[in-house]
């Protein structure tokens, strides 16, 4: 949040493009703006990274490895969704509305609430990537990869990693557009995304530690929290 103080530094000197026209207010508003719904929307995030850590049976002292590694992933990822996004909103006025669409459908996906229960194991990516790369079922510290009988395998961090990367740009796919309406300044996108992102880690760890000794009722706010948002 005291990013916010760069920001207004930054636009009331002029010393970054503009191309949106925002004074140094409204550049913090937005900024903030569009850092809370990330941070909102981050939520489901933790409790999906949760369910992945159970399924692969990753004890909470590897966890750090793979979400720093993850993290960096989605930062990674994020900026190129947000690059293509800004480049799309301005050469095509119209991406916004589809953008819009895109929302109300997930929108109404959440409202919906055909919930089922997510098994990593099952999933789509974890049966192919079997197929493309030997993997072990024992951790071997903080190792990603291990040599089992000569042959490289990976580890179950290294898959956990893969699906939650593969998670999150899913994830991504409802919440760039999201700050995309706030704002089209590539500046404040990003820097807003991404330092929302660089909180998930901690976030996670608090959540995680809360949910472990928490009833279902709790549960059941912390999961409803970006509605309510």
């Amino acid at each position: 949040m005291s990013f916010s103080g760069v920001i207004y530094w930054l636009f009331s000197n002029n010393m970054i493009d503009n191309p949106t026209g925002l004074t140094a207010n409204d550049a913090v508003l937005k900024y903030i703006t569009g850092y809370l719904i990330e941070l909102s929307l981050s939520v489901d995030n933790v409790f999906v990274i949760a369910v992945i850590f159970t399924s692969f049976k990753i004890p909470p002292v590897f966890q750090h490895r793979v979400l720093f590694w993850g993290i960096l992933g989605a930062i990674v990822f994020r900026a190129l969704m947000i690059f293509f996004g800004v480049a799309l909103i301005t050469k095509f006025d119209w991406v916004i509305y589809v953008f819009g669409i895109f929302l109300l459908y997930t929108a109404f996906k959440m409202l919906k609430g055909d919930e089922h229960d997510f098994h990593p194991e099952n999933s789509f990516v974890f049966r192919n990537l079997k197929k493309l790369y030997p993997i072990t079922s024992k951790i071997n510290g903080h190792d990603f990869f291990v040599k089992k009988m000569g042959v490289r395998a990976a580890t179950p961090l290294f898959v956990a990693l893969i699906v939650i990367e593969l998670t999150d740009i899913l994830f991504a796919l409802d919440s760039i557009p999201a700050i995309l309406a706030i704002t089209a300044d590539p500046f404040l996108v990003f820097s807003s995304n991404i330092l929302a992102i660089l909180g998930l880690r901690s976030m996670y760890f608090l959540i995680s530690e809360c949910w472990r000794n928490s009833d279902s009722s709790t549960i059941a706010w912390w999961s409803s929290l970006p509605l309510l948002v």
